[in-house]
């Protein structure tokens, strides 16, 4: 895989820089909480980094939806990683599976000695808002109750940003949030394949990952005497801060900004040049004869500016 992510760097990424290390140890085993933007590459490239750097490379959650062919299923296995379950269907059947997912998570970090990936979030983030869902805590917290603390400070939770100049398969993420306004969405048959595939062969421009400081036992520990409800909370809440804090903006960020909201603020971060390029690629999304262009700018224009927003929020 290492020849693989040096062909995707190679061929569709401009820089790609990583921040954090040297906060980890190589002989530590850690839970990285990433955000999610790309199905394939914001672990690959993860691993890719850990690889070159010395550090045993992480196991990985595989969403079963993505189980599509024999072929998929092969590299996903080859690439350590570990079949997951979406929300939905019998309930006391998905508490089991992720009573037993966060069993095998606490088995490889604490007794195995291995890192886990795991996003932050169920699924990709779609619309640039990397706010770390609560149930992705308490499950991790279900192997280890009712110790709370213990049971999040043992996994050496690493919070990840992953950031892209130019969003992973963007045009489809607009296309989906747009049709989502309307009905329920109903992925196509070869979706989420063509999402890989986009995802892989796409130019993205500068890509950084920062590595975010570890939650420790202290910070925990003030978190003590919250309700269980009010600590999955808190600890969520932990891990957003610090991935929307490592977010790296690009000019692209603030150029949505400035154009979603009638304004000039962000002026002074991007130059003519820039501004005209992501505006043709803004106006690419007048080809979609079936949708409103507006709306779909809209939605296109939020997936960019929503991480200056969250960081204007923080």
């Amino acid at each position: 895989m290492a020849d693989a992510n040096r062909q995707v760097l190679r061929r569709s990424v401009t820089e790609f820089t990583c921040n954090g290390l040297e906060q980890l140890s190589p002989d530590e085993a850690y839970v990285y909480v990433s955000n999610h933007r790309d199905i394939v590459l914001d672990s690959s490239l993860l691993q890719y980094y850990m690889f070159n750097n010395g550090f045993d490379t992480a196991e990985i959650t595989f969403g079963a939806n993505l189980m599509m062919n024999q072929f998929v299923i092969d590299i996903g296995k080859s690439n350590k990683m570990f079949r997951t379950e979406r929300p939905g269907g019998n309930i006391k059947d998905f508490y089991l599976r992720s009573h037993h997912l966060s069993q095998y998570i606490r088995h490889i970090v604490t007794e195995e000695r291995h890192s886990v990936w795991i996003a932050q979030r169920n699924g990709r983030s779609k619309d640039g808002n990397d706010k770390t869902d609560e149930g992705v805590v308490k499950m991790l917290c279900m192997s280890r109750c009712p110790d709370r603390v213990s049971a999040v400070s043992e996994l050496h939770i690493v919070p990840v940003s992953v950031s892209y100049e130019w969003e992973s398969c963007d045009v489809l993420k607009t296309l989906e949030l747009y049709e989502s306004q309307f009905t329920k969405y109903t992925k196509k048959p070869g979706e989420d394949l063509n999402s890989i595939l986009t995802g892989i062969l796409q130019q993205k421009g500068r890509v950084h990952i920062e590595l975010c400081r570890p939650i420790g036992v202290s910070e925990l520990t003030c978190l003590s005497r919250l309700t269980t409800k009010d600590y999955y909370r808190a600890v969520s809440d932990i891990i957003t801060d610090r991935i929307i804090d490592g977010y790296r903006l690009f000019p692209n960020n603030y150029i949505a900004y400035d154009f979603r909201y009638g304004c000039t603020r962000f002026a002074k971060t991007y130059t003519p040049d820039e501004k005209e390029a992501f505006s043709q690629r803004v106006q690419e999304l007048s080809r979609y004869d079936t949708c409103e262009f507006e709306q779909l700018a809209d939605i296109f224009l939020g997936i960019y500016s929503n991480p200056v927003k969250n960081k204007l929020r923080i």
